[in-house]
């Protein structure tokens, strides 16, 4: 019989117990949210979140890890990251994460110095391991540790493991990075990225909950949950959607009939691409 959920989030509250003091690298998303709450309840202070902020946040995100982790009582504070300074970041090849993760950790690594912690951790869970991740080569570099991976914790068992504990988000969607809508090969600059963060926002300003704008010059192709397309497409809605796509400077708005998808720039990439979730 596989360990059930709360199995591993015993075992998971163990080993962070057992760790003494982390630091946590905070996105918000449910992994790292669920990292930081566990960490929280065993460790009280010794337990820090943190949060990188660069142009390649979206606001909305910013906004949601304050407030998760008001609710969760955790130890939040938020730094700032230039991974926009780094050419391996803004030339956008395939391993463009590596160059943003290793950002990330550099800054991690100085204020687990700084705040005298024990560990850095990150909320990468054992389904990760199947996608094209590079940012997993900048956390083995740095030595920061997954325990969500540790105890084989899978997004389904975050999940559960985040309802068991009566966290509020755990069913939020998923989310990425506002460069992860530019195609490889295609420069991040902070006005593209400002471009699909304008529309995103207005995007879900309108109701949708599971939502993409994804940069292609001057078109914006829009990858939307299946089951929210009819109500784009909905009188009135579509044409809000088009005027806030030309408002953040796009000629044509489109829509992906294939929907969204994790990743959908990855599917260039031979060998590479990402589970279709």
């Amino acid at each position: 019989m596989s360990e059930s959920a709360p199995d591993k989030l015993d075992r998971l509250a163990a080993l962070l117990r057992d760790m003494g003091s982390v630091l946590v690298c905070y996105s918000g998303g449910i992994d790292s949210a669920l990292v930081l709450a566990v960490a929280t309840r065993e460790l009280g202070h010794r337990a820090i979140g943190m949060t990188a902020v660069s142009p390649s946040l979206p606001a909305s995100e910013k906004d949601d890890a304050a407030r998760i982790a008001r609710a969760i009582g955790a130890d939040h504070r938020f730094v700032n990251s230039n991974e926009i300074a780094r050419p391996g970041y803004v030339a956008n090849a395939p391993d463009r994460c590596f160059h943003c993760k290793t950002e990330l950790y550099d800054i991690a690594k100085a204020k687990q110095a700084e705040w005298d912690l024990a560990f850095v951790l990150n909320g990468t869970n054992a389904d990760d391991l199947g996608d094209y991740r590079p940012g997993l080569d900048a956390a083995d570099n740095a030595r920061v540790r997954s325990p969500l991976l540790e105890v084989g914790m899978s997004k389904q068992d975050v999940r559960d493991a985040a309802r068991i504990l009566g966290m509020e988000v755990w069913d939020k969607p998923a989310s990425a990075c506002l460069s992860s809508r530019i195609p490889y090969g295609q420069s991040v600059t902070p006005e593209r990225l400002a471009q699909v963060g304008g529309l995103e926002a207005e995007l879900k300003s309108l109701g949708f909950r599971q939502i993409r704008a994804r940069w292609h010059d001057t078109i914006a192709r829009i990858e939307i949950d299946l089951a929210e397309l009819p109500q784009l497409l909905a009188p009135g809605v579509r044409d809000q959607v088009v005027a806030a796509g030309k408002r953040h400077g796009f000629r044509y708005v489109t829509v992906d009939l294939g929907g969204y998808r994790t990743g959908s720039h990855n599917e260039v990439l031979v060998g590479r691409a990402l589970r279709l979730v």
